[in-house]
């Protein structure tokens, strides 16, 4: 045991409790959606050559993907991410058990979050339209939503991620940042900064305040009343 050390007149690091929030500009979403289609288009392409060589060469022809709303998982995933504000895991972990279509509301159980607290989350008309898609195209009734290839749970799709990301030509944009756009957004529009902290699952109002800054003129309207 010593009874002092040399450090103790070392005064601790200044750390930014409410660092800034990333989620997309107004210029940022259209070519995110641009680089998704185009991706589709090209995954299409690729596709259609590939039959045209196998036909020719007697080999058996893949399915094709002309017909699909989307040529894979990416894009629904991407599109919930950015209507709902569920965080990657939770994405892989939801299951068709956890959507009920009809009721419009999505349920993120507590066994898979990092809370344990179950919450629910009402589906926008996007996010909606974009599960029946998928599950029809899908034909499934159960199980995971978005699988791994094999059947098992998905480990990530960074690289896809990626190479979406530098078609539109966005940078330090993380997959866990739509989940800051989702409740950015919301701020912006006005939503209570409670409803966001219950759509997002935040274990305390705190981790929600980092969004604050962006309600519109909430603190102008403040300062307006001492005139």
């Amino acid at each position: 045991m010593i009874s002092n050390h040399s450090f103790t007149k070392l005064k601790q690091l200044r750390v930014d409790n409410s660092p800034n929030v990333r989620f997309l500009t107004e210029l940022e979403e259209p070519r995110l959606r641009g680089a998704i289609r185009q991706r589709d288009q090209e995954l299409k392409e690729d596709r259609e050559r590939g039959n045209a060589f196998r036909e020719v060469r007697g080999y058996e022809l893949m399915p094709s993907l002309n017909s699909r709303s989307y040529v894979d998982r990416m894009e629904p995933m991407i599109v919930l991410s950015l209507k709902t504000g569920m965080r990657q895991g939770e994405v892989f972990d939801l299951e068709w058990s956890d959507i009920n279509l009809r009721n419009k509301v999505l349920t993120v159980r507590g066994e898979i979050v990092k809370s344990n607290k179950t919450r629910h989350i009402p589906l926008s008309p996007i996010a909606l339209d974009c599960l029946r898609a998928w599950k029809a195209q899908s034909k499934k009734t159960g199980g995971r939503v978005f699988p791994a290839d094999d059947g098992g749970r998905l480990n990530n799709v960074k690289k896809s991620w990626q190479r979406i990301l530098k078609t539109a030509d966005i940078e330090g944009f993380r997959w866990h940042d739509m989940r800051h756009d989702f409740a950015s957004k919301l701020v912006m529009k006005g939503v209570p900064l409670n409803t966001v902290r219950e759509l997002c699952g935040h274990a305390d109002l705190n981790t929600t305040l980092r969004y604050a800054h962006l309600a519109p003129d909430h603190k102008a309207d403040a300062i307006a009343l001492i005139g």
